[in-house]
């Protein structure tokens, strides 16, 4: 290209569409009924798919026979994942799988197929580390300068331990499949957050050339990190359908076996001893803490949180395997947990030396790293300000007469949000009509409308006039939804792309206007001179000059280009508060207000951008309340795989949710930034600070659940 485009985004004061808050585009589709998910697919002589699971929490299959279950009328393939000599680590291992005409049949088939096991000796809690013997693997010791000496020179030392505990997935549509594997050709209908990566995952295990495999999805009902790979049941359903002739194979894990293996969120647990001075400044940290992913190693919470610079510090970390499914990325892998554990800790010692926590938190903003020690101090003021902190904070203790306490909590978080690497095909037809190609998934954060309005803003047109086509392998490919990376590497490389496709026509048009392409410039559906209005041409008669010859141009997203070139940048901050009520005859806590302030860099759709904020919020208050995976000591298996006993908030319990971008100048310069998982973040921590702030104690553990709540409140362990 003679003259590359200027791919810098539009000057705040100059967009168009990008800024703006249109609806999402699948908007009508979802709430109609019309948008059809895998899992709603019925494909022609679909057979359906089952697994049997194993009961034991560990355990060794010593024989195993699928003859009565091969023999059912209806029953078209099965296959064995378990043979005799498997040992098991936890409750709901896959040991065989059924392909049949009707669910019920398969069902029906797992259960004539007779597996002998040797029980063997379990763990399954790990909350207790006394209990976990060899089972425990303590990490290395993380330490800077000499916090013996900082501790002895402290003029206070505050003292606590905090638990938050595993959580699962828990995705409206569960993990699974359609699959079709006939000869050298397979096709797959996943839910997924990887469309463009699937094939090759499943090729590879397959052994089935990637370009033989075709990926399509619409759709998916939610994934949240855990939605990746193929997984197991991926190769399972290819399996089923090539020893059933090559028939599709539907193969989706039931509710109880989606809770129980289909990934979790680690726990968490510490003791955790700060020391500073009574004017709040933090001098020293000491923090032994330990947790579970499932069986095998897990990395522990990054300690402190964010704080990274306190001068004086030894943490040490120790993860327990326990017989239990194994951990999945769960939005903001680890930051949850990290943040919990340091703002708790925070909090409590400004209760200890009599400070406002906002205060302790400003000071010690000092410890965060440089860029963004002055992002953290204004948005400690902004939340406060806007959460009315002044007015209605209190010292423990003082929250007044009368059984239902008030009280507010807070809580920071940290994320990078630099977009991924990713690939668009932009194509502009002769007719006018503009069509974006790229393999990515929307996982209901509004990916569509973000693409379709940088397309738009890009080519000076509407977004009706743009047409998108995402979620097909034969697209050029985008990458993994995760990280909070989709938005900068779909908004740059549709930018480029948009541009680039454009510049040709540019090339087309700038002899009937009398002018060098580079002069020219596309606004309201317009191609015309740039500063001379009147010289222009409709968006459709420019692109009659094509002739019968598209326009099809390529742009991409490089992560290791992206900051010089200032479309998307990662660094993402965030300071939330949360006013709450407990009734301390009943410990029933209630959201008043959750106040939260998000630095997120350039904004393409406020709405949207609000929207995954409020979305967060609603999951981190659901963990903070309710959420918990119950394991029972004894048979080592998952007491509340379901919807009933495994507790999620409801609409009531939620509160009044205030979300304010922080979309200064300084911030809409760093360009595009990932905000799917930061607001994730502090949730637990602000809730369990605001309780304390309201009953006067801490409640060590989440959930805030009313027994945990009564039992801080009478002094014993919940």
């Amino acid at each position: 290209m003679a003259n590359t485009p200027d791919y810098h985004w539009p000057p705040m004061e100059a967009r168009k569409v990008i800024g703006k808050s249109p609806k999402r585009l699948d908007g009508p589709m979802k709430s109609t009924g019309r948008a059809k998910y895998s899992s709603d697919l019925k494909l022609k002589d679909m057979l359906f798919g089952v697994y049997l699971t194993c009961p034991h929490a560990h355990a060794r299959v010593t024989a195993i026979d699928t003859g009565a279950a091969e023999k059912i009328a209806g029953v078209k393939a099965v296959h064995v994942l378990a043979p005799a000599g498997t040992e098991i680590q936890w409750q709901g291992y896959e040991v065989a799988a059924v392909a049949a005409t009707t669910e019920e049949i398969a069902r029906e088939a797992t259960h004539l197929i007779k597996v002998e096991y040797e029980a063997m000796p379990h763990l399954v809690r790990e909350d207790d580390l006394a209990k976990a013997g060899a089972r425990a693997k303590q990490g290395g010791e993380k330490l800077q300068g000499d916090p013996d000496k900082a501790f002895q020179e402290a003029e206070a030392v505050s003292e606590g331990q905090y638990g938050i505990p595993v959580v699962t997935h828990c995705c409206l549509e569960p993990h699974g499949q359609i699959i079709q594997w006939q000869g050298d050709e397979v096709n797959a209908w996943p839910s997924t957050q990887f469309v463009p990566g699937y094939g090759g995952a499943l090729g590879q295990s397959l052994k089935v050339p990637a370009t033989n495999i075709k990926v399509k999805m619409d759709y998916v009902g939610g994934g949240f990190g855990s939605k990746f790979g193929p997984d197991a049941w991926a190769v399972v359903a290819a399996t089923l359908s090539q020893k059933a002739g090559g028939r599709p194979v539907k193969l989706y894990l039931d509710r109880a076996t989606e809770q129980t293996i289909a990934g979790n969120r680690p726990s968490a647990f510490a003791k955790i001893k700060l020391g500073g001075k009574k004017d709040g400044t933090v001098t020293a940290w000491q923090s032994d803490s330990w947790g579970t992913g499932g069986f095998g190693p897990t990395g522990g919470p990054s300690q402190p949180y964010v704080y990274v610079n306190i001068p004086n510090i030894r943490a040490v970390h120790t993860n327990v395997s326990v017989n239990a499914g194994s951990q999945r990325a769960w939005r903001a892998p680890g930051n949850q947990q990290a943040s919990y554990l340091t703002c708790s800790a925070l909090d409590d010692f400004a209760n200890k030396i009599g400070m406002d926590p906002i205060e302790v938190f400003k000071i010690n903003a000092q410890y965060a790293p440089e860029a963004r020690v002055e992002t953290y101090r204004y948005q400690l003021d902004k939340a406060a300000e806007l959460a009315e902190w002044k007015k209605l904070w209190h010292p423990r203790g003082q929250a007044g007469a009368g059984p239902v306490k008030r009280g507010l909590g807070v809580a920071f978080g940290a994320w990078g949000g630099a977009g991924h690497a990713s690939q668009c095909r932009a194509i502009i037809n002769p007719d006018g009509s503009v069509h974006i190609e790229i393999d990515t998934q929307d996982l209901g954060t509004g990916t569509r409308t973000i693409i379709t309005q940088v397309a738009a803003e890009s080519l000076g047109l509407p977004m009706g006039q743009i047409k998108l086509s995402i979620g097909d392998s034969s697209l050029p490919p985008d990458n993994a939804s995760g990280g909070s990376t989709t938005v900068g590497g779909v908004s740059t490389s549709t930018r480029k792309a948009t541009l680039n496709a454009l510049a040709k026509l540019f090339e087309v048009a700038a002899p009937a206007l009398g002018a060098q392409p580079e002069e020219l410039e596309a606004v309201d559906s317009h191609i015309r001179v740039k500063n001379s209005p009147n010289k222009s041409l409709t968006w459709q008669a420019a692109c009659r000059k094509l002739g019968s010859t598209q326009i099809s141009e390529m742009g991409a997203n490089v992560p290791a280009n992206a900051n010089a070139e200032g479309l998307n940048t990662g660094g993402a901050a965030g300071v939330q508060i949360a006013d709450v009520n407990v009734d301390t005859e009943t410990g029933i806590v209630s959201i008043n207000r959750y106040t939260a302030v998000q630095d997120c860099g350039m904004i393409i759709n406020p709405r949207l951008a609000e929207s995954q904020i409020y979305g967060a919020i609603i999951m981190g208050i659901s963990t903070a309340l309710y959420e918990e995976r119950i394991m029972d000591e004894q048979t080592g298996h998952v007491l509340n795989p379901d919807m009933e006993f495994y507790k999620l908030a409801g609409i009531a319990d939620i509160g009044d949710i205030h979300v304010h971008l922080d979309i200064r100048p300084e911030n809409d310069k760093r360009g595009v930034i990932g905000l799917g998982e930061p607001p994730a973040i502090p949730i637990c921590a602000a809730v369990g600070n605001a309780v304390a702030n309201a009953i006067g104690v801490r409640v060590p553990r989440i959930p805030m659940t009313p027994d945990h709540v009564l039992a801080a409140l009478e002094g014993r362990n919940a």
